[in-house]
């Protein structure tokens, strides 16, 4: 079963599993996660405040020595760790409450301090607070000058009260399955591994799965922008922190002060089309990192056709699993482990040269790149446990639709995607039973027009394999406020890769100055 990442996020995962570490060392843990969320007790045992307060401790010490010689961690900068809690259903303000993680980065010597920059990665599923340390390392310096970052773990996604319903065996067969179903038998099995899953989760948690949608996370939002003293939100967004972001502002369209929302997911896509675009993207992908690979000077290391390399690594892998040469490693690369670690580095060009090393390895009995790879797409650590990722990317994905597919008419597009999309139709196809079996409420995505904001910039990447440009024209569109700035260059996201638009995005963040709608920034 393919993940149900319809709004994937950049694979930029340095710092994953960051805070899990540090509040480890601090000795510190997040909300008792083996209760539902929606238990008749909150997480703190008290109901949610009838004002908003963020419980900071110093976490600086511990914070510092797991970023040192990174890039950026020579810049003076302080870090703080914080709790809060929100209530499980704002219908019920005043009843069971999460506990939401926060992390807060400052950059000594700020001037003319604007507020706080809130920075979501996408996913559904990425921890914001690993992302908010990622930002003070690489946003430029001239925002950190007038901003504090803070990333807010969104409800059930890493350290605020983390969904855990999928075992690490179960993601471990997820990953390693069969990518491309074709045959009933393998039909069969994925609409089985999905039931399974679906069955799990529900019986775990019941009704509260339905309390992980994207409209409760974004009332979320509002709630931290109160605590933090900010009287209107400043936020970047990517991939489904797009979704995020224009949901807010649908919501509080008067609490906006600055939106940047980079690699936008298509609003006015439906779960049929938004998959069938996934995997075109994916295929165009590829298509340009062997072009890139074969022009090479010093030569391709997989051959001058690397889709047909690709397709006899995973013939290879199918008749007999690749092992791994890493210490300690017991799992062999299944077809399903291959693709993945492909679907991986496909998200970003700087990714390429390690996957065509990784392919190549792999064709000569190694698996080790690839399963690297793999793993950091699906957040599975070196000891084998893994990240809530999934749950939540499940969880999320399948609370924010209402959309219910047959499994006759997912074998339908099965047939007809696996031709057109030799790569990655199948599993994108597959993908859309998993909601369909998915037993919670749902509280679907509104229309986002944002009527009343102030402007809304929107970056697309001409590119973008995972979420294609025409994306970001359809949110820019669909904005009343909205203004597009597309970059002409390849890779999941924009911002801040390239002077231009970063040019554009810090005068907006910064002095509220947004670039003519429609500018074009060449790759």
């Amino acid at each position: 079963m393919m993940l149900h990442r319809r709004r994937p996020t950049p694979v930029s995962l340095a710092l994953a599993g960051l805070l899990s570490a540090v509040l480890a060392l601090a000795g510190c843990t997040s909300a008792d996660d083996s209760e539902p969320a929606a238990s008749s007790t909150s997480a703190s045992g008290t109901t949610a405040p009838a004002a908003d307060v963020i419980d900071w401790t110093d976490c600086n010490g511990q914070i510092q020595p797991i970023i040192a010689n990174r890039p950026g961690s020579d810049r003076a900068l302080t870090f703080s760790c914080g709790t809060t809690t929100v209530p499980v259903s704002y219908d019920d303000p005043a009843g069971p409450t999460l506990q939401l993680f926060l992390v807060r980065a400052v950059l000594a010597g700020q001037t003319d301090r604007r507020g706080s920059l809130m920075v979501n990665p996408g996913g559904p599923g990425i921890s914001a607070t690993d992302a908010a340390i990622q930002s003070a390392l690489t946003l430029p310096v001239d925002v950190l000058q007038h901003f504090d970052v803070v990333g807010v773990d969104p409800r059930g996604v890493g350290l605020s009260t983390p969904v855990e319903c999928i075992s690490d065996q179960q993601k471990d067969a997820i990953t390693a399955a069969e990518p491309r179903p074709t045959t009933p038998a393998q039909l069969d099995a994925v609409f089985t591994q999905a039931q399974d899953l679906a069955d799990g989760c529900s019986e775990k948690y019941q009704d509260a799965l339905g309390a992980f949608s994207t409209v409760a996370t974004a009332r979320d939002l509002d709630r931290v922008r109160q605590a933090l003293g900010d009287e209107q939100l400043t936020y970047l967004g990517y991939s489904y922190g797009t979704t995020l972001g224009s949901t807010y502002a649908e919501l509080f369209p008067d609490r906006v002060r600055a939106l940047v929302l980079d690699g936008a997911v298509d609003p006015d896509a439906d779960e049929q089309a938004a998959a069938e675009s996934r995997a075109q993207g994916f295929e165009a992908a590829f298509d340009a990192f062997a072009a890139n690979c074969t022009g090479l000077v010093g030569g391709c290391p997989v051959g001058g056709d690397p889709r047909q390399f690709l397709n006899d690594v995973l013939a290879q892998a199918a008749t007999r699993p690749i092992p791994s040469s890493r210490a300690g490693e017991t799992r062999q690369a299944t077809p399903g482990l291959v693709l993945t670690g492909v679907q991986s580095a496909l998200y970003q060009p700087g990714a390429w040269p390690q996957l065509a090393q990784s392919l190549a390895s792999a064709r000569n009995g190694d698996s080790a790149g690839i399963l690297t790879l793999a793993d950091t797409y699906t957040g599975r650590n070196e000891d084998g446990t893994y990240s809530n990722v999934i749950d939540a990317n499940v969880t999320v994905n399948c609370a924010d639709t209402d959309e219910e597919f047959s499994a006759a008419t997912v074998r339908g597009l099965v047939a007809d995607w696996n031709v057109k999309y030799p790569l990655f139709g199948a599993g994108a196809a597959t993908s859309l039973y998993t909601c369909s079996v998915w037993d919670a409420p749902r509280t679907p995505l509104p229309d986002r027009d944002a009527e009343g904001s102030a402007p809304i910039l929107v970056v697309g990447t001409q590119g973008d394999p995972v979420t294609p440009l025409p994306g970001a024209v359809d949110m820019a569109q669909d904005l009343t406020s909205g203004v597009l700035l597309t970059w002409q260059g390849t890779g999941h996201t924009a911002y801040p890769k390239t002077d231009c638009v970063t040019a554009a995005v810090d005068a907006y963040l910064i002095d509220l100055v947004a670039p003519l709608d429609g500018l074009t920034c060449p790759a």
